[in-house]
Order: C-alpha cells, then sequence, then structure tokens
C-alpha cells in the first residue's frame, strides 16, 4: 500500500466514523494533496479556510481555483472585526513585531478564535502537518486528541517528505500556490512569511525574527503551550 493508498483509507475512515468531519486548509501544498484525496473521491468532508486579512492574494486567489477545479467552494473563516480594530487600535497593525507575546495575541484572533468557530458542532478534524516541516513538528502523529477542542485530530500526512508531497500534486495536476515558486516553502501572513534559504527547514521563514522553539501560532498547540501528542494508530503508511 503505498502512502497516498493509506492517507485515502484513514480519510475515508474518518468520513465514515467521525461525520461530521472537516478539513482545516492552509491553502498550502499539504492541504491541496488531502483536498485532492477528498474531493476526488467524494469524501464528505467540510473544507475550511480561515482568511485571516492578512493573506498574500496568490494564496486567496486558491480559493477560485479550487471551486474551478473542483466544484466545491471552500468555507471560509474570518477573524471578529472588533477584536481585530481593538488591536490595531492598542497595539499597532504589525506589533507582532515587536514581542512574542503581541505576536501569539495576533494569531489569536485572527487564527486561533476562527478556527474554533469552524470546528463548532466538528467530531473530528484533519490537517496538513508532517513530521519533516520542523523541529518542533518532530513527534506529530497521525492520530491525536485534541483537548483544546474535544476532538480526536488526524494528520495523514505526518510521514509525508517533502518530495512525496509535490510528486502527488504534480501527478495529479493539483493547484498550487505559485510562491512555492518564489521560495517559499510554508505560507502563512503576508507579513509573517518569507522565503526559505537554501539548507533551511521548511517552516523557517514563518515568524523568522522569532527564535525558533515559540514558532507556531496556536492552531497546533495544547493549553500548556507544547504541540499536542497522543497515542498513535498504526502506522500503515510505512509500506
Amino acid at each position: 500500500m503505498t502512502k497516498a493508498d493509506a492517507a485515502l483509507d484513514l480519510l475515508g475512515r474518518i468520513a465514515a466514523e467521525y461525520a461530521p468531519a472537516a478539513l482545516a486548509s492552509s491553502l498550502g501544498a499539504e492541504d491541496m494533496v488531502l483536498t485532492d484525496l477528498a474531493l476526488r473521491n467524494g469524501l464528505g468532508f467540510e473544507i475550511f479556510a480561515l482568511d485571516t486579512g492578512r493573506l498574500h492574494g496568490d494564496t486567496l486567489d486558491m480559493l477560485g481555483r479550487i471551486e474551478r477545479r473542483y466544484g466545491y467552494a471552500v468555507r471560509v473563516m474570518q477573524p471578529d472585526p472588533a477584536a481585530v480594530t481593538e488591536y490595531v487600535q492598542s497595539f499597532g497593525r504589525d506589533a507582532f513585531y515587536g514581542s512574542v507575546e503581541l505576536r501569539k495575541r495576533c494569531c489569536a484572533i485572527r487564527k486561533t478564535e476562527p478556527l474554533a468557530r469552524a470546528l463548532e458542532g466538528k467530531r473530528a478534524w484533519v490537517t496538513g502537518l508532517r513530521r519533516a516541516h520542523s523541529a518542533e513538528r518532530a513527534g506529530v502523529l497521525i492520530e491525536e486528541w485534541d483537548a483544546a477542542h474535544g476532538m480526536p485530530k488526524f494528520n495523514p500526512l505526518a510521514y509525508w517528505g517533502e518530495a512525496e508531497v509535490w510528486e502527488h500534486l504534480r501527478a495529479h495536476h493539483v493547484p498550487v500556490n505559485p510562491l512555492y515558486q518564489q521560495g517559499y516553502r510554508s505560507i502563512g501572513c503576508a507579513p509573517c512569511t518569507r522565503p526559505v534559504l537554501p539548507g533551511e527547514e521548511p517552516r523557517a521563514g514563518r515568524w523568522w525574527w522569532e527564535i525558533a522553539e515559540v514558532r507556531e501560532c496556536g492552531l497546533h498547540v495544547a493549553p500548556d503551550g507544547r504541540l499536542v501528542r497522543a497515542k498513535e494508530t498504526a502506522p500503515e503508511e510505512a509500506a
């Protein structure tokens, strides 16, 4: 069984056993693999994306490209306008450069709170996290318990390499963000993301002004500040 077959089997099980389930899409490469697998095979996932209000135009354009390619409209979640306004008026639009605390507060408003709303009523969620993304994600599991949202979280691509992601995208003519052609390997908000240098890990371009140990936005972090860890299911992807 190939890794793609194993991922598809897992997605099928999630769709059957955890409905309603949702795929949280950053509109990046890994989530486009999962989007392709789910939509080409008619799996009943809701796919949603977080429009933080600070995304690149190329990233937002992916929404239309997905609809044209698959005939599916991704659900778009946006932050509370009042919370954004309060942050900007209190600290400044780009205050996240000033301290980790202000950066995490911005992420909480623009990402974490909309994520919580997107997951309301769901029984599980799916992400494109991979172990090879960064040292902080090296222990990511295929199946985890998300205590923050009280549901299972699945990472079908946890053991995939970056080359395998791109092989799938090319083989199935999946739309991809053109920013990857400009040296980006992990894409988030425009002011918080830059292209990476040769030899850097994929997420080195995220919040590059901070030390590596704190470079998470909060979407995949438990209340104690650590990435979620839990019992893993049998790793079929080793085939």
